[in-house]
């Protein structure tokens, strides 16, 4: 068989050319949707559609303007009528009685000669005066306050008092113990005696303490600013280092 180009240079018309069955198919398809497309196309024009779509909507919109039925709701009743106002009842004037006539007094006769004569009576006595209280004496005055006293003192910083010494054999036998002495301080800051109140329990530290505290000095003592000779305690410890 011949192409179709050598028929042509030869002059020979051309053979119509075969198509196989699926494109044939595929033809009349596209062919259907065209015509499709175009009958559309047609019927917007000449107002077919447009008249489609009046129909339907106003049955759409009469459909939302229906309602549904409301329940009706009765009247109130009417108010009761009100009793009218019972009108008060009007006071009853009495009429007013006439003034009776008043008895005139008229004047005693006087008093006959033969009537008892009523002496007067007596003034009565005049009471008896009310003494006069006197008056509450004055509370007496409170009694001033006792003067501050100041205990004779050693721990002032220029009295430069030493240490009680340690006896050397109490030291050596391990002795300590407390010393609690009664000290009488002079107007000069001396003191005058002293005397164990409470005892360490050891003669020697007792003696050793005593004989210190005599030696020592001290802040006299004052009763009201003024200095003055008095007792005073002194606790003295000896304690092994």
């Amino acid at each position: 068989m011949n192409p179709p180009s050598a028929a042509l240079a030869q002059g020979q018309p051309p053979l119509p050319l075969q198509m196989s069955p699926t494109t044939s198919r595929r033809i009349a398809v596209i062919s259907s949707v065209v015509g499709l497309h175009l009958a559309g196309v047609w019927a917007l024009q000449s107002g077919l559609l447009r008249r489609a779509v009046e129909l339907v909507v106003p049955v759409k919109v009469m459909a939302e303007l229906i309602e549904a039925p409301q329940p009706q709701i009765p009247p109130a009743p009417p108010p009761p009528p009100q009793a009218a106002p019972t009108p008060a009842p009007r006071p009853q004037t009495r009429p007013t009685p006439a003034p009776r006539p008043q008895p005139v007094a008229s004047p005693s006769p006087a008093p006959s000669e033969l009537a008892p004569q009523v002496p007067p009576a007596e003034p009565a006595a005049p009471a008896a005066p009310t003494p006069a209280v006197a008056p509450a004496p004055p509370a007496p005055p409170a009694p001033p306050a006792p003067p501050a006293v100041v205990l004779p003192s050693t721990q002032a910083d220029y009295l430069n008092n030493p240490r009680p010494p340690y006896p050397p054999l109490s030291r050596r036998l391990g002795e300590q113990g407390k010393v609690v002495l009664r000290v009488f301080i002079e107007t000069d800051g001396t003191a005058a005696r002293a005397e164990i109140r409470t005892s360490s329990g050891f003669e020697r530290l007792d003696q050793a303490a005593l004989q210190t505290v005599l030696r020592w000095r001290y802040v006299p003592g004052k009763r009201g600013g003024t200095p003055e000779a008095m007792w005073v305690t002194v606790p003295i410890n000896f304690v092994l280092e």
